[in-house]
């Protein structure tokens, strides 16, 4: 079965796949490397499928193509409804990541909470003593917080549990009512939290969710977490509420155009924690996502069901 890998492989990744290449052939291609993934698209059966979008285009270039596998949750980078007409299915990894993005979360909140960047910064210049007084004005424990959780599926739940273990307040919303006692409306949790920390997919109804209306909502103190989809954010209307002090920083791990351009107002902002689209990719998530895409390439082969299949590929 061939199997086209969108991302280098490390020694780990090889090891734990080398007692299968006896009935998997796996070509590896740089996410950035067009030049190798339209080489060897003509021939997969089968893509691991990471960030860089798949298009319909794409999918016409792919006569063997028999499953998009998503190592990850969000399918909004690929062509779903190509996909179906062509017959492919689409399958993603729910719940594989969480653990390693719910870290990744409560490590953006802390530094931003904390203003981790500036003192980092001040820190290596010399700067650092004696002491900023506004330390003592504007850093919070974030045990002493509220965090209000857009959305509410495998990762905020995780958020959640560990916000709880260390003291936070945790109230949440989501689709409609879910008759739990920190629900909020979107309107209610944006005024209530010192934290808003985002867990949506991207979608129709999400894209600009946390426009200039929604970000007037929330305390001037306060503090955005995005570790979702970065489009789900109106990123002028949240640079201009970072400049202007009507929110206090952010922690960003996705944008609204990856990778980030180089003129993006947000890379300037002192106030502004950023990783480049990586709280799920850790050793730990690594093993999962090959071990969910084993099974399903095990699935195909064998004419079995396949797991966790977004569409309805047989029309």
């Amino acid at each position: 079965m061939r199997v086209l890998a969108h991302f280098l492989p490390g020694p780990k990744v090889t090891e734990f796949l080398s007692p299968h290449t006896d009935w998997l052939d796996i070509r590896y291609c740089a996410e950035d490397d067009d030049e190798t993934f339209y080489r060897e698209l003509p021939d997969a059966e089968v893509i691991w499928h990471v960030l860089r979008p798949i298009s319909g285009d794409d999918l016409s270039k792919a006569p063997k193509l028999r499953l998009v596998h998503k190592l990850g949750a969000g399918v909004n980078t690929v062509d779903v409804d190509t996909a179906t007409a062509r017959g492919i299915a689409v399958a993603n990894m729910p719940g594989a990541n969480a653990p390693s993005v719910a870290e990744g979360t409560l490590l953006l909140m802390l530094a931003a909470l904390r203003r981790l960047p500036e003192l980092d910064r001040a820190t290596r210049t010399g700067n650092g003593w004696p002491s900023d007084p506004t330390l003592g004005e504007s850093v919070r424990d974030l045990g002493g917080c509220t965090v209000g959780l857009v959305g509410y599926g495998n990762i905020a739940k995780q958020v959640e549990r560990i916000l709880l273990a260390i003291g936070a307040e945790v109230v949440h919303t989501s689709t409609r009512d879910d008759g739990l006692p920190g629900w909020r409306t979107l309107p209610d949790l944006l005024s209530e939290s010192d934290i808003v920390s985002l867990h949506l997919p991207l979608t129709g109804a999400t894209e600009g969710l946390l426009g200039r209306k929604a970000l007037a909502q929330m305390k001037t103190d306060a503090v955005l977490v995005n570790t979702s989809r970065g489009a789900i954010v109106d990123e002028a209307a949240l640079v201009d509420a970072l400049r202007a002090g009507t929110l206090a920083a952010a922690g960003l791990d996705v944008f609204a155009v990856e990778p980030v351009p180089s003129d993006n107002p947000l890379l300037g902002l002192p106030n502004v924690v950023l990783t480049p689209h990586v709280t799920w990719y850790t050793a730990d998530t690594m093993r999962r996502y090959l071990e969910f895409a084993l099974d399903n390439c095990e699935r195909l082969r064998d004419g079995r069901a396949l797991a966790h299949v977004v569409n309805d590929p047989s029309g």
